[in-house]
């Protein structure tokens, strides 16, 4: 399993306090890919710009489109621009890996079977390990979970985070992630505005 995967995993926990939006876990997700690509020698970070290294082919596929999709020509993808590029539409795309993995299945709410459908993970060794590494505060998938709003704030001074390419990748997923949630409230507050043009006085 990747770094991605097991997130994925740990946000569709049904005993999270809160959900995570769809939006917040694609960033960190392509983030995580980074992360594990970083890992595989496959990139490295200049500034904040990715490096892709020799073309390796990781054995999950999702990663494998990640390195794929790398830009290898100088000047290289900024992080903050792959991010956004890789992350359209990307926990959806886990979604859909891990149901066919049989990593997750479909749920319906309540007692009704017409009730609202929803995703768990099954209990399988690779959400087990997934677990092992949330409670056992792994430093990396942590530092992801604190991204999307698991387990409470974490900085990138915390102990464990020692790879300042690493570092790097997180802080930008980071304020990624602040952004969007400002997209959103300026959406929030302009369809507000445009309903109370249409209520009237």
């Amino acid at each position: 399993m990747t770094t991605a995967k097991d997130l994925f995993i740990i946000a569709m926990d049904p005993r999270q306090r809160r959900s995570v939006g769809q939006g917040d876990l694609s960033l960190a997700l392509a983030a995580a890919e980074l992360i594990d690509l970083i890992d595989a020698h496959a990139i490295t970070v200049d500034g904040d710009r990715i490096v892709p290294g020799e073309p390796a082919a990781p054995a999950d596929r999702l990663l494998g489109e990640a390195a794929t999709a790398l830009t290898r020509q100088a000047p290289y993808e900024r992080i903050e621009d792959w991010l956004w590029r890789r992350g359209r539409d990307l926990s959806a795309a886990y979604q859909t890996a891990l149901e066919e993995d049989g990593e997750l299945t479909r749920k319906r709410g309540g007692r009704s079977p017409f009730g609202a459908e929803r995703v768990e993970p099954v209990d399988t060794p690779a959400r087990r390990r997934a677990v092992e590494r949330r409670e056992g505060q792994e430093p990396v998938l942590a530092a992801l979970a604190s991204v999307v709003g698991i387990d409470g704030e974490r900085t990138e001074d915390d102990p464990g985070l020692d790879d300042d390419s690493v570092t790097t990748v997180l802080a930008v997923a980071h304020d990624a992630v602040m952004e969007l949630e400002a997209v959103r409230q300026r959406r929030s507050i302009e369809n507000a505005a445009f309903a109370n043009i249409w209520r009237g006085p």
